[in-house]
Formats: C-alpha cells, sequence, structure tokens
C-alpha cells in the first residue's frame, strides 16, 4: 500500500501541483485548504507525512503542526513546512513548534521529492526498529512466562541506578519533550530559559545515549521512562 501524504495549502494550485507530483511518484495524497481541515484529516488518515504552508485561514500553520505534536501517536510524525514566510525568526519559530523540514516558496518539486523520501525512509526506519523492539519483547515475555514458578523476571524498565540519575528537572523536561512540546513551550512551562532547557536535553541524550531528541522520546517510551 503507498504511504499517505497530507498536503495542507490555501493555494489550489499548489496543492494541485504537489499533489499530482507525489501521486507520479507513487505516493497516495490527500490535501487540506486550511489547518482546521487539515488537522481533521490527521485525525481521521493517519498520514505518513504532512506538508503544509503556514499562513492559511482558519488554523495557521504554526497552530496546525502544534496541535499534532500534542497527540501521542503523532509525535514522531514528519512535517515540512512549504511556505514564503522565509525570515530567520520564522524558520527558528518552524522548527521550534517540530517541523523537520522548511522549504521555501517558490519551491523546486523536486527538490521538496527529495526531502519527502529523506524524511519517509527515516520514518520508516525508526517504525520497523520500534516493531522489531516491540516484537522481540513479547517473545521474551513469552519465555519468561514458561519459567517455573518462583522464578524470577527481568523488567523491561531501565536499571534503578539510570533512573535515579535523572534529576527531578530532567524528568519534568522529559515528559514535556515525549509530550511533543518544543523548547519555549517547556520554558514556559517549567519556568525557564530556551538555553537551559536546551542544557537538560543535552544531558538527556548523553544518560541515555541517544544522538537525537527522536531517538530519546523513543527511549523514553520503551523504558517507561515517561506516562
Amino acid at each position: 500500500m503507498p504511504l499517505l501524504i497530507l498536503i495542507a495549502d490555501d493555494d489550489p494550485g499548489i496543492r494541485l501541483s504537489v499533489s499530482d507530483y507525489l501521486e507520479l511518484s507513487g505516493y497516495s495524497v490527500i490535501a487540506a485548504a486550511n489547518g482546521q481541515e487539515a488537522l481533521k484529516l490527521v485525525e481521521e488518515y493517519q498520514p505518513h507525512l504532512v506538508v503544509t504552508d503556514i499562513a492559511m485561514p482558519n488554523m495557521d500553520g504554526y497552530e496546525l503542526v502544534q496541535r499534532v505534536r500534542q497527540r501521542p501517536v503523532f509525535r514522531l510524525l514528519p512535517v515540512i513546512f512549504l511556505t514564503a514566510h522565509t525570515a530567520t525568526k520564522e524558520r527558528i519559530r518552524g522548527y521550534q513548534m517540530g517541523c523537520d523540514a522548511y522549504l521555501a516558496k517558490p519551491f523546486d518539486l523536486d527538490e521538496l521529492g527529495a526531502v519527502v523520501r529523506n524524511l519517509l525512509e527515516r520514518s520508516q526506519m525508526i517504525e520497523s526498529e520500534w516493531r522489531s523492539r516491540v516484537q522481540a519483547s513479547e517473545l521474551y515475555s513469552d519465555k519468561q512466562s514458561d519459567k517455573p514458578e518462583g522464578f524470577i523476571r527481568h523488567s523491561a524498565s531501565p536499571p534503578l541506578d539510570f533512573t535515579q540519575s535523572l534529576s527531578q528537572r530532567e524528568q519534568e523536561v522529559l515528559e514535556l519533550l515525549s509530550a511533543g512540546f518544543s523548547n519555549i513551550q517547556i520554558g514556559d512551562n517549567l519556568h525557564l530559559s530556551p538555553r537551559t532547557v536546551e542544557k537538560y536535553v543535552s544531558s538527556l541524550l548523553r544518560k541515555t545515549e541517544t544522538s537525537n531528541r527522536a531517538e530519546l522520546v523513543r527511549f523514553a517510551m520503551e523504558h517507561n521512562l515517561v506516562s
């Protein structure tokens, strides 16, 4: 079954051209004319990737991505901003909201296609790895259930000394990060500066031996470090 991509843009010409290009590239495509409509389609169809404009009626792209990231199931959903808003502060805000790539209008369809392929390949690898680990965990649990009575099972949780090594503030940052909050949003909730939040995130990456936020969130979920 082809991977499903959602296009959100109030310009019908862009929706049509991007949809046609991606469908010719082998993807299935659904489209929305504004952020509110796009959010409903995300919840209904659970696409594999979202390409969205920023300036749209009813709900802009920033709010759309923020709302999407609040849902645990969509925390790692790849998102591309395709927009005429190209100022540095706007690009920074886009990444803080949780986008994975930021392409400026006018854009090249081949470049968009390359970014889409890259993000989908990475996303599918993460999903495949996740499923493999879940299956391995289930197999291990089944084997443990066959052990004689009194046999001590080993928890899938991380070692006790690891959980104790997290400070209360690091645990709070990890909870909000796993909920899809940006540095600014985490800082607002915990009354910290974005730079201080970034220091806590760096500490969490180091302690979990993960290389990026996506891996950190996956690690936290796999080891029951977040609720």
